[in-house]
């Protein structure tokens, strides 16, 4: 029987050292990443509000 908890981040790598550096990796990119502009998240919001019809057609 499959557990009902979700890990909290999705096995990239079977081994749990790697997957661990993997996270950690990605950790790291987000975090020097400079932050969005409001621009940038209106588009990206935009993006994932379109209606089912639209993003059908695309």
């Amino acid at each position: 029987m499959a557990s009902p908890r979700r890990p909290a981040r999705p096995v990239r790598f079977e081994d749990p050292a790697r997957n661990a550096a993997y996270w950690a990796r990605i950790e790291r990119i987000v975090d020097s990443a400079p932050p969005l502009t409001d621009e940038q998240r209106a588009v990206i919001r935009t993006a994932f509000h379109q209606p089912e019809s639209r993003r059908a057609a695309a």
